[in-house]
């Protein structure tokens, strides 16, 4: 796939994120909602990569992926308002899309894409020779003990998996480094998986490394893993609470901080230090979620501009709003 449909990929999978982000502040679509913002070069350039016959299994994130494989907008945006017209007859909500017609499937239960890739993977091979299964994650899961044993099983049985890591730094609230011990990369290797680590913002570069691990994949030379930095634009979820102090530090991040240090003396609990410590801790969070915000350098949809140049990157984006509009009155996401 070219420049422009990369980029029209991306523009389309970015404008459904923005319009579920709507959706859900207008209380149209109840519980949490974890969108894949930042995620749109990993979902296009993956995705470029693959063929009919190729199986998906996603984590939480889900909606980037499945725009790009050409899964109804409609019927998702109706199976997340709860209707029994959504691609899941509206029970699934968007941590469990899945579509048959696209071997595709998602889950909710952080580290679970790994083996499902991995049952994918084995069943294609016996049933679509040349087939290959993509297993997307995130840097979280990679603590999980049915990833790392997918790990070695997918070694084992030289599968024709692709397991797509996308780090973001950060494990729902708590930075990744520090509840994480080595690297994923490392971790991946020593299992004797081929490994590549590539700017997830760059549509181009995640799209040539998927392109290589496709290649050994589709050749019986096994499993790849790639790890793939990416910025995690909303949060962990639309609402997180550091996001909001990061947009709002006069108003939202003093309210933060106000409800957590006047709480610091209060009786019983932990030590006066101890407590004093997880404010500070508190604080460094904000301030480096806050510096994340304002970057807008990591947006890979703004990197992908540069490709396309900006009259073209215009008609695309308006086409993807246009289209996504257009689904989001038809399932009656609007109404």
């Amino acid at each position: 796939m070219d420049a422009v449909g990369l980029f029209r990929q991306m523009a389309r999978a970015r404008a459904f994120e923005d319009a579920l982000a709507v959706l859900w502040r207008a209380g149209r679509i109840s519980g949490e909602m974890h969108l894949g913002t930042g995620e749109e070069a990993v979902a296009a350039g993956v995705a470029a990569c693959l063929r009919p016959g190729d199986a998906v299994a996603l984590d939480h994130r889900a909606t980037p992926v499945l725009t790009v494989l050409g899964v109804d907008l409609a019927a998702m945006v109706a199976e997340m308002t709860g209707r029994e017209e959504g691609l899941n007859r509206g029970r699934a909500g968007h941590m469990h899309l899945m579509s048959r017609a696209h071997l595709a499937t998602s889950s909710g239960i952080v580290g679970a894409a790994a083996p499902l890739g991995a049952g994918f993977a084995l069943a294609g091979r016996a049933l679509r020779p040349g087939s290959l299964a993509v297993a997307f994650f995130g840097d979280g899961a990679m603590n999980q003990g049915m990833l790392l044993e997918t790990l070695n099983l997918a070694v084992a049985w030289a599968l024709p998996l692709v397991l797509v890591c996308k780090d973001n730094g950060w494990a729902i609230t708590t930075r990744t480094a520090g509840v994480t011990g080595g690297d994923p990369l490392a971790r991946a290797a020593a299992f004797g998986l081929p490994t590549a680590d590539v700017d997830g913002a760059d549509v181009a570069a995640v799209a040539s490394a998927a392109r290589e691990a496709a290649a050994r994949a589709r050749h019986g030379k096994g499993p790849s893993f790639l790890r793939a930095r990416v910025p995690r634009m909303d949060g962990h979820f639309l609402g997180d609470a550091l996001v909001r102090a990061a947009r709002s530090p006069a108003h939202e991040g003093r309210r933060l901080l106000h409800d957590v240090t006047s709480s610091v003396l209060a009786r019983p609990g932990a030590s006066v230090g101890g407590r004093a410590r997880s404010v500070l801790h508190l604080a460094n969070l904000m301030r480096i979620a806050r510096r994340k915000d304002r970057d807008t350098r990591r947006d890979p949809l703004e990197r992908a501009r540069r490709l396309v140049g900006e009259d073209v990157a215009d008609r695309l984006e308006d086409e993807a709003l246009a289209e996504v509009g257009r689904a989001v009155e038809w399932a009656g996401g609007g109404a």
